[in-house]
């Protein structure tokens, strides 16, 4: 009986339904093996030989497998049909090989299949090949390029920029695209124009509105009416006028549908029309692959295979009729070079399975909606629309006007779908007109001068920058999930409004990459390299001379660096930055001179946070800062040494920004007193809201509430690590609200202390949502609220949440899927526990301390034999080296306990 190996339990299950009792499947549940992340994985000098590690989350996977080739002699490979899949395979059948569970006469073949149907298994299992060695390459080289620069440079950002984290080869160009958006932004200079409307009445009563376009009978350009002043005398030229319609024009045009979904597209639109994250979107694609309702969601493809366009025309006929099938298929071509090893688009396998008529999770229905409506929309009729072009003006031909508009006589493909917009600008085309005639009058109600501003290029959504990465060729679309959440995860980049905003790091860390790997982080030189990358999967070169050639260069820049200063490196990121942090001033003055003081010169400085701030040179005599950015970018955002609130009782109440996030301080920190008064925010509470009167309501707390009646012992309500609190002696009660500590009463405290009492301690927490028991082995599943976020919780074990679902998403099946993760990693159901460990334990202790008891007396006997007198040149000698030993063995300490992550687009 021969073993079926595909990645996940969900794709084994469904395949196993289609395959029956004549195999046995089971799941490597993802990559079996990477490169451990130390140095020498990847061997530079011996021809790029890389060092696989079995994850020790794998080896019971593996183990499993072996064991079910002890007693069925062939081994079929179904994983995922791309580049990432056919490497698992490979490192799968190369494991088990090691391990000598796959002998010489063990038949071993490979299967794909772009959707999980039983058509489409049944038709792979009759077609097996081998595992396909140039995308095995392609992947290798990929792997190896992710690992040489995310291992070689994140160090030197370690060591050369205080705060920064990680780099990659394509983290780093995308992180790029954020920081010089929000320069462009920052240095964008508003400029004021100004448009006039007319709302014009036809003789029969029926209003329409109209704009200026014609001045002193010249085209007005934008920037003409440049002030209120020339917006006025266009409104007097208007209003002083009689008016006319000169011309109705009318002309056909039409609307084309989208093409059906690939990867980034589909990321696009469930960002646009349902604000989903990447990763969030490409979760609930897998889970609907998985489940054989589409096909295979990572492809750079758009075309679509004939039995299933012939099938969506049919549906098309079926439910909106003839009318709405063009005269022959829509045929779209794919635009990439190597559109993800030919895959089709992403469409449902069934075309008349609508979303109403499966049993799907909310995520997954958003999902498969989109992808439903826009795969029959892809081949619907064009919409045919009528728009129309009204002429307005004055019989001496010194004022004219424009209302334009627009019909759709026939709807088309819009009756299924219309693709979302980046923008929430309006299209004036859009408008519906009354009937109007040529020469008839033009009667003015009212004449309307508006101001604008031009607008900064707008900052990149998560849909807009996955766009802007497609058009430069930057990464690949199963890359862009991973790549925008890491420069998340490493607090590169937040997340405001849905809008991505560099943080301080993001913005060093580019700049520090610009100035001394501008190569590497070239939007052009990632480009090309993606297309090497590209051109190894179509077995046009070989992988190891483009590692040879990146590697020569890119081990050279890496040298370079190896002898600049940390002040060197500030200094050259300063002086690179200083038209945009020091902007020539309104006067002439010197835009460096200190402010405050008027004698110290401004500069960038690094906080021990890894954040970036400007300050003074005559540090510490003066302490002027301000944010990081030009003058005034940052009023309201916290300073290294915070934002002065006010006084109390002769003290300065300060908002600063700590490790564990904002606080409000009483004072400075003094020798006599080097920690002041400090107090947390409570969640919820936002930083630009906190007021001096806040602040100082914090920092009083815990705030007496009165004495018990039963003992006269003192009641207190304050805010602790686990939140708002009563606390009674040694008994402490949890409150639902952070504002009830400040107005908790002793009538309400005893009863919160009482109810308390009565549970025995501690308080059962309430679920967030109870998802049901547990389909396989029973138990309540229920997403709890935890301090770190929310998780899941089966049994004793307690699954975290990805950071982009929130818990009103989560879904049984989700549920399932991350506790059996976290089961896999080590957050085991409650087992017996292992008596002969437990007997062992304490031998293992008592050894132990017998060494330590023994080695004690040899240190103490070194410490009392009395050191021969140095003469002072040789003590200061000798301290000087002990100091640099300490530090040196400080740094390394610090190196060796960092280890730069996998690139985030490492496939």
């Amino acid at each position: 009986m021969p073993v079926v190996v595909v990645e996940s339990p969900a794709k084994a299950k469904t395949i196993n339904k289609y395959l029956g009792n004549n195999y046995t499947v089971l799941a490597s549940y993802g990559h079996v093996r990477d490169l451990p992340p130390k140095d020498g994985s990847v061997d530079t000098d011996n021809a790029f030989d890389m060092k696989w590690e079995v994850a020790s989350d794998s080896k019971k996977h593996v183990k499993a497998i072996a064991d079910a080739l002890k007693e069925d002699g062939e081994l079929i490979l179904a994983t995922d049909p791309d580049r990432e899949g056919e490497a698992i395979s490979w490192h799968l059948e190369e494991t088990l090989r090691n391990r000598k569970a796959i002998k010489k006469d063990t038949p071993v073949s490979r299967v794909v299949f772009n959707a999980i149907t039983k058509s489409a298994v049944t038709k792979a299992m009759g077609e097996p090949r081998q595992v396909d060695m140039e995308l095995v390459e392609a992947y290798l080289a990929r792997r190896a390029l992710d690992y040489l620069v995310g291992f070689n440079l994140s160090p030197v950002l370690w060591r050369k920029l205080p705060g920064a984290k990680s780099a990659g080869r394509v983290q780093s160009v995308c992180l790029r695209l954020i920081v010089e958006r929000e320069m462009e932004i920052e240095a964008f200079d508003a400029r004021e124009y100004w448009t006039v409307k007319a709302l014009l009445s036809t003789p029969r009563g029926q209003e329409y509105e109209a704009r200026l376009t014609v001045l002193g009978g010249d085209k007005l350009d934008k920037f003409d009416l440049a002030n209120e002043t020339a917006a006025e005398l266009a409104v007097q030229a208007i209003s002083s006028r009689d008016l006319k319609v000169n011309s109705v024009e009318a002309k056909p045009a039409s609307r084309n549908p989208s093409p059906p979904f690939m990867t980034s597209t589909l990321q696009q639109e469930a960002s646009r029309k349902f604000g989903m994250g990447a990763r969030q979107t490409m979760s609930a694609a897998q889970r609907l692959y998985e489940a054989g309702h589409i096909t295979y969601m990572r492809t750079d493809g758009i075309d679509m295979a004939p039995e299933a366009v012939t099938a969506a025309r049919d549906e098309i006929k079926s439910r909106y009729g003839a009318e709405y099938v063009p005269a022959s298929p829509r045929i779209y071509k794919n635009k990439a070079k190597n559109a993800q090893e030919a895959h089709e688009c992403i469409r449902p396998t069934e075309m008349g399975a609508s979303p109403d008529s499966l049993r799907l999770e909310p995520e997954q229905r958003k999902v498969y909606d989109l992808i439903w409506k826009r795969t029959l929309a892809s081949q619907m009729e064009s919409a045919r629309l009528e728009r129309t072009t009204v002429e307005v003006g004055s019989s001496d031909g010194q004022v004219g006007l424009r209302a334009t508009g627009q019909v759709v006589v026939f709807d088309g493909f819009i009756k299924v779908y219309e693709e979302g917009r980046d923008d929430s600008a309006t299209d004036e085309d859009d408008k519906r007109l009354p009937q109007i005639s040529q020469g008839e009058p033009a009667a003015k109600k009212s004449v309307t001068p508006e101001q604008h501003f031009t607008q900064p290029p707008p900052r990149y959504t998560k849909a807009t920058l996955v766009k802007k990465m497609e058009e430069l060729g930057i990464g690949r679309p199963s890359t862009y999930a991973s790549i925008v959440t890491t420069i998340q995860d490493r607090e590169y980049v937040r997340k405001e409004k849905n809008r991505l905003i560099p943080e301080d790091k993001g913005r060093l860390v580019t700049i520090f990459l610009l100035e001394y790997f501008q190569k590497y982080v070239g939007y052009e030189f990632t480009a090309n390299l993606e297309e090497e990358l590209d051109d190894i999967t179509a077995g046009e070169r070989e992988w190891k001379d483009v590692l040879d050639r990146f590697w020569r260069d890119f081990s050279a820049a890496i040298a370079e660096t190896s002898e600049l200063r940390i002040t060197e490196v500030l200094d050259k990121i300063d002086e690179a930055l200083a038209p945009h942090l020091y902007p020539p001033t309104e006067d002439g003055s010197d835009p460096r001179v200190c402010p405050n003081c008027g004698a110290g010169r401004l500069s960038m400085r690094t906080a021990r946070s890894g954040g970036a701030f400007i300050g003074c040179s005559n540090y510490p005599e003066c302490r002027f800062t301000r944010p990081f950015g030009p003058p005034g970018a940052g009023d309201n955002e916290i300073g290294p040494d915070g934002k002065m609130l006010g006084e109390d009782q002769g003290d300065p109440i300060t908002l600063r920004k700590g490790r564990f996030g904002p606080y409000v301080q009483r004072g400075e920190a003094t020798e006599e007193q080097p920690k002041p008064p400090r107090a947390s925010l409570p969640k919820g509470w936002a930083v630009d809201e906190i007021d001096l009167e806040k602040a100082v309501t914090l920092l009083s707390l815990p705030r007496e509430v009165g004495h018990h009646p039963d003992d006269g012992e003192l009641i207190e309500a304050g805010i602790g690590r686990y939140g708002p609190y009563v606390k009674h002696g040694r008994t402490y009660a949890n409150l639902p609200e952070v504002d009830e500590v400040f107005t908790i009463g002793m009538n309400r405290a005893v009863e919160v202390l009482a109810q308390k009492a009565s549970r025995g301690g501690r308080t059962p927490a309430k679920p967030l949502r109870e998802l049901g028991e547990h389909p396989e082995s029973g138990g309540p599943v229920n997403v709890m609220a935890g301090r770190y976020g929310p998780y899941v919780k089966w049994e004793k074990i307690n699954a975290t949440l990805p950071k982009e679902t929130e818990p009103e998403a989560v879904t049984m099946e989700l549920a399932v899927q991350l506790i059996a993760e976290k089961a896999a990693k080590g957050g085991k159901k409650k087992a017996a526990p292992k008596k002969t460990a437990a007997k062992k334990a304490p031998a293992k202790k008592a050894a132990a301390k017998k060494t330590t008891a023994t080695k004690a007396p040899a240190k103490k006997a070194a410490a009392k034999k009395p050191a021969a007198k140095k003469p002072a040149s040789e003590k200061a000698a000798s301290a000087k080296t002990t100091t640099a030993k300490a530090a040196g063995k400080t740094t390394a300490t610090k190196a060796a306990a960092k280890t730069p992550p996998a690139e985030d687009g490492a496939e």
